[in-house]
């Protein structure tokens, strides 16, 4: 009997973390929140007052894969690793050379 209550007992305490776990992305979106992604849609060029309702779905939809679009860049910006490229260059192209390998160096003159 003692040990079915530690069992009891000690599924219970595991289980509390996971269920708390799982409720918390499921938390509904603030006032703010629901603001912050209406200005988004809206300069990504989806505006409700002026929207056709027939094309509803297609011009919201359009407006929000902007926004995603718009966020994956920012986000690829903020976690790349290293310095930006701002250079160039071309594989297999020799670069001209202005002195020979075989001619004397140059001396300074005093």
């Amino acid at each position: 009997m003692k040990s079915l209550l530690k069992a009891v007992a000690l599924a219970a305490v595991l289980s509390v973390p996971v269920a708390s776990f799982a409720q918390a992305g499921n938390a509904p979106l603030t006032r703010a929140q629901v603001r912050e992604q209406l200005i988004q849609i809206e300069q990504a060029g989806y505006n409700p007052a002026t929207a056709n309702p027939y094309a509803y779905p297609g011009n919201i939809q359009a407006a929000e894969a902007r926004v995603a679009a718009q966020q994956a860049d920012a986000r690829a910006e903020n976690t790349s690793y290293g310095m930006p490229s701002n250079g160039s260059s071309q594989a297999g192209v020799r670069g001209e050379t202005t002195a020979s390998p075989y001619s004397p160096p140059v001396q300074n003159a005093r």
